[in-house]
């Protein structure tokens, strides 16, 4: 998948301002029902499929586990009540054009997706009340701890490209891509291209996915690029206005970052912790793939310290 720029998209790329309820409640959708999603959503996606009431369930025939749902499920817009608004105001021609668009996916329709095909009323009245019902199931209680981790996202990658510049920056959110002149490669298992034509990219971290990233359409007109946030879901903690810190990265990640402003070893990382050595290092490693720390062995042991990058995060969180 390829992201062609022109100079004015460059000069337009931004954050979004605000998560969007319905966009995280159809990434939520589609990672329940998606086998290959990151194993740390495995028991969350149990306990949230288990607790989805009986009038949301069909909304998994119209949101496919690769994640490219019709768009007029996942208005993107911060307010909830105004996104189930625009979904019952979805005309006729919009409708058919994105389920004409999924069922190219190879998402097998049902005769509830044909009913909604055809913006039959009574199925349309079955959407919104399973997008209600979805809501209040598996987003309302985790909805303060996305909202915190989606601003701590968006306030560490803007603090970290003043540094990295544009290109470092965008690789940064996906690891294995690369910027090559005016043209953005990732995702190297889709055969697509997206050009932008000076429109600009709005960039949407997101902790309710762990697929491939995901291009849709902002409000504005321009492309919206949905990609996993840092931290997913199910480490998020509660948000504590005392520890931004925290709240980015989650508290053991926190203080293991914290521990790391003097070089230590996985053992006396475990030790001083209180963790398990496998729990040491799989934080160790998380550090290091987002460039907070830096890891070199002598013999059998692994040293681990903070690169500069880790150590000005810590000196901001601690403000």
């Amino acid at each position: 998948m390829r992201i062609h720029f022109t100079p004015d998209d460059l000069l337009r790329i931004r954050f979004a301002d605000e998560p969007a309820p319905l966009l995280e409640l159809a990434m939520t959708l589609a990672t329940l029902h998606r086998p290959a999603s990151d194993p740390v959503f495995t028991r969350w996606r149990r306990e949230a499929a288990r607790e989805l009431p009986g009038r949301a369930r069909p909304l998994l025939e119209l949101i496919p586990p690769c994640g490219r749902g019709p768009q007029f499920v996942d208005p993107v817009v911060p307010d909830v009540q105004e996104g189930f608004e625009r979904v019952a105001a979805a005309s006729a021609g919009q409708v058919r054009r994105e389920m004409a668009r999924v069922a190219g996916f190879g998402q097998a329709p049902t005769p509830w997706t044909r009913r909604i095909a055809a913006r039959d009323r009574a199925a349309w009245t079955e959407l919104v009340t399973g997008l209600h019902d979805a809501y209040d199931s598996v987003l309302t209680e985790p909805w303060r701890r996305l909202r915190a981790g989606f601003h701590a996202e968006v306030a560490w990658r803007t603090s970290r490209w003043g540094r990295l510049g544009l290109g470092a920056g965008l690789e940064s959110l996906l690891p294995g891509s690369r910027l090559d002149g005016l043209v953005w490669h990732m995702a190297p298992e889709k055969r697509v291209d997206f050009h932008l034509d000076g429109r600009g990219l709005t960039l949407y971290p997101t902790a309710t996915w762990s697929g491939s990233p995901l291009i849709a359409t902002a409000p504005d007109g321009a492309k919206l690029l949905v990609y996993p946030a840092l931290t997913p879901l199910p480490l998020l903690p509660e948000p504590q206005d005392a520890d931004p810190l925290g709240t980015l990265l989650g508290r053991t990640r926190a203080q293991v970052l914290e521990a790391l402003a003097e070089q230590r070893t996985t053992g006396n990382l475990a030790q001083d912790l209180g963790i398990s050595a496998a729990s040491a290092s799989q934080h160790a490693t998380a550090l290091r793939e987002a460039g907070l720390v830096a890891t070199r062995r002598e013999g059998k042991a692994a040293w681990h310290g903070c690169t500069a990058l880790g150590a000005e995060l810590l000196r901001t969180g601690a403000r």
